[in-house]
């Protein structure tokens, strides 16, 4: 028996005759121009063709507008409208310790009369998820904030080495009284992405526990001295009190401290004592209290396969 031997497919090669109601080479660059006049360049075909019909004018099939624009890559963009934008990535920050990236941002707090509101200022460390500084005030401005980062920095008693400081595109982040006063203090700073709250998510996941939690009060505020007196109280709870579970439940102030690692290396040995005692109550190996690593701003994913690595 011979080799049986598979010829090539010759229908893609083969020569097929224009059809008869093809357009001719003017007909389409006239379809094509009239596509691109100002008075349409905005617009689809869809309402070309019946604009064109109101003044007594045809020249092709709607779906021949549409297959003409395809061809000639003018289906997404035409005349001033713009190409389709690849959106810019967030800012990457990482924190290795305490003091290097703070975020802060501004939230409103109720009040007991419609319509109006106190403002809390925050500033968070990326890295211990602590309070570094705070306020409450009866209106935005740049003039608050620029006061608030300079007590921040006392507090925190920052000399050389300054942290990046992150907020979002509010008009009180962009005054220029608290740009000339980050200037002066040698903190740089970053921006979100306009329009995109989660560039911000910790300070924003902050605001979210304080405004949800048990003790905070439904009604709002009746004065700015009671707003005052309830976030302290409040911030000397979350600071000192929270066991904050993304940080293996210690608080803020103890992993700003650096107290962290000693606390959970005491929890290890707790753990590790009560399965020796019982091994037969343990399936498994004992709970992980190893101290949290780094933490990443807006990782991006090089940024996040590398910190996870590295971990």
């Amino acid at each position: 028996q011979g080799e049986t031997v598979v010829r090539e497919d010759q229908r893609p090669h083969a020569q097929h005759p224009a059809p008869a109601n093809k357009l001719s080479a003017q007909e389409y660059q006239h379809v094509l121009d009239t596509c691109n006049k100002p008075e349409h360049a905005s617009l689809p075909p869809s309402q070309i063709v019946p604009k064109l019909a109101d003044q007594g004018i045809y020249l092709a099939s709607e779906s021949t507008f549409y297959r003409i624009l395809r061809a000639e890559q003018q289906m997404n963009h035409r005349g001033r409208v713009q190409a389709p934008q690849a959106s810019r990535q967030p800012t990457t920050h990482i924190a290795h310790a305490p003091n290097e990236v703070w975020t802060w941002d501004i939230s409103y707090l109720p009040s007991t009369v419609t319509g109006r509101f106190f403002y809390l200022y925050m500033v968070e460390d990326l890295y211990s998820r602590y309070g570094v500084a705070w306020e409450v005030h009866d209106k935005e401005s740049g003039e608050h904030a620029a006061e608030l980062l300079e007590k921040a920095c006392w507090r925190e008693k920052l000399h050389a080495n300054k942290p990046v400081l992150h907020s979002d595109n509010g008009a009180p982040m962009k005054s220029q009284t608290l740009r000339a006063k980050l200037e002066a203090l040698g903190i740089t700073t970053s921006f979100s992405r306009p329009r995109v709250s989660d560039d911000n998510a910790y300070v924003e996941a902050f605001f979210r526990t304080l405004k949800y939690a048990p003790m905070s009060p439904a009604k709002g505020f009746a004065t700015l001295e009671e707003a005052r007196e309830w976030v302290q109280t409040f911030m000397h709870g979350y600071n000192h009190g929270h066991q904050h579970s993304k940080i293996r439940f210690v608080t803020p102030a103890q992993r700003h401290r650096g107290e962290d690692k000693a606390i959970l290396a005491k929890r290890t040995e707790v753990y590790a004592a009560a399965k020796a005692a019982h091994p037969e109550r343990w399936t498994k190996e004992i709970r992980d209290w190893t101290p949290i690593g780094a933490v990443t701003l807006n990782p991006d994913k090089a940024t996040w396969e590398n910190v996870a690595s590295a971990a």
